[in-house]
């Protein structure tokens, strides 16, 4: 199996360093003493065990049990499962100003300065940074790029995360989902629901779908649409954004923005994205039609 153990200088990014490994699937543990981690190696390689690939933090949270970590390694090592070691440095401005800005003590000194601390532990990482299999400074990288880079630099392609994208279809006189990344409005499209036969419909339905597919206005707006999510869904993916939600509103959220989402997830998951629709007012009675105007 994969085990990677991660440690480094507390605020260089460990949490979020380990928040790449779980999108990716990952079975992940944070502060995890070290004297654990053997026990937790045989677990894993027990027979039935579903667990492949694994990442854990440890670090001087764990006390004085932290320094035991270079025996422990070599003995996780020993057992059969040697750990890939991850250590994330920052220059001391980039701690100071990262502890600075969350308020926190340093642990390694609650109540001094905090460049005290983290003199403290330069010193006491000092053999596990040189143990290190990869060192990742922070120093300059937001969390976005902190997490693309651990994920172009530790893990392997083929498992890498596919950015998962929602496509929600909803009626305006019903409410906007607030989750939605992206909005678009699609009721300057002809309205099925002035159609006596389509009204009772869906968009889930053949005949309304091909009836929004064929409305005036439909093959430019889709060329459009469809040109601008095939710019950002890869840019998104690519900044390491791993969900996206895009909201499709229509009047009622029965007949266009259905057909809309459906269409669009079904395109988007021919190229390779882990798309899902959501339908939120489908269900939502039809009142009679008050006037031909959509």
């Amino acid at each position: 199996m994969d085990l990677t153990v991660i440690t480094g200088m507390s605020g260089a990014g460990k949490s979020y360093a380990m928040g790449a490994f779980e999108d990716a699937g990952w079975f992940c543990v944070d502060n995890l003493p070290p004297g654990l981690l053997p026990s937790l190696a045989e677990l894993f390689m027990l027979e039935g065990s579903r667990v492949e690939r694994a990442a854990v933090v440890c670090d001087v949270r764990g006390g004085v049990w932290f320094k035991d970590l270079e025996p422990i390694l070599d003995r996780v090592a020993e057992a059969g499962v040697r750990p890939r070691v991850v250590f994330l440095e920052a220059s001391d401005e980039t701690l100071i100003n990262r502890f600075r800005e969350t308020r926190r003590p340093h642990p390694l000194a609650p109540g001094a300065d905090v460049l005290v601390g983290i003199s403290r532990e330069r010193d006491e990482l000092s053999d596990a940074r040189e143990r290190a299999d990869v060192v990742i400074d922070s120093s300059g990288l937001t969390v976005w790029e902190l997490r693309r880079r651990v994920t172009e630099t530790l893990i392997e392609a083929d498992v890498r995360p596919r950015l998962q994208v929602q496509f929600v279809s909803f009626g305006y006189k019903h409410g906007v989902p607030r989750e939605a990344d992206l909005l678009f409005d699609v009721r300057f499209l002809q309205n099925p629901h002035y159609v006596p036969g389509l009204r009772a419909l869906t968009g889930l339905d053949a005949p309304v779908a091909d009836f929004v597919a064929a409305a005036p206005g439909m093959d430019e707006f889709r060329i459009h649409l469809e040109g601008l999510l095939d710019f950002l869904l890869p840019a998104y993916s690519e900044e390491g954004k791993t969900g996206l939600v895009i909201g499709i509103g229509c009047t009622g959220g029965r007949h266009r923005s259905v057909a809309i989402a459906e269409m669009l997830a079904a395109r988007y998951a021919e190229r390779g994205f882990d798309t899902t629709t959501a339908h939120r007012h489908i269900g939502r009675p039809t009142g009679p039609p008050a006037e031909a105007t959509a």
